[in-house]
């Protein structure tokens, strides 16, 4: 099967995944569903710097990266949030990842740069949006694929 074949299904793929994982950790820290923030094991307290907000962005951001609506820039918000979490609250305690528990923020981070970088694929709101405006509702229609032979 060719690649540029499945470069469009498979970012779209990767897009959900990663923004069903982050809506799950914006859920855990707000409303301490799914035993509640990692940390605390409750609801990170309303209004708190910098948890609360990071946990409001992972769940917007999340949510909008899931469906893939505004996917782009709700990608580069959460990347950009991921890498202040690592620099900030990881990193002091160690220089490498594997050493100061910041592997799950790094990977957050660069996986929402892919996302905002290479757009949210075929199989996203903001797709059939861009062909329901172009008048046609096939999804091969959809953004180009990034990825080519």
């Amino acid at each position: 099967m060719n690649v540029s074949r499945l470069g469009g299904p498979t970012l779209s793929l990767f897009r959900i995944v990663t923004g069903l994982l982050f809506t799950l950790h914006g859920l855990s820290s707000v409303f301490g569903l799914f035993g509640g923030n990692p940390m605390t094991g409750k609801a990170v307290p309303l209004g708190t710097w910098p948890g609360w907000w990071a946990a409001l962005i992972q769940l917007v951001c999340g949510v909008l990266v899931l469906v893939g609506l505004f996917a782009r820039p709700a990608a580069f918000l959460a990347s950009g949030s991921m890498a202040y979490a690592y620099f900030v609250v990881h990193q002091p305690d160690g220089l490498l990842p594997l050493h100061n528990g910041g592997e799950l923020a790094a990977l957050f981070c660069w996986s929402f740069l892919l996302v905002a970088a290479l757009g949210s694929g075929p199989w996203a709101l903001d797709a059939l949006l861009a062909r329901r405006r172009a008048g046609n509702t096939s999804p091969s229609a959809a953004e180009p694929s990034p990825v080519t032979a």
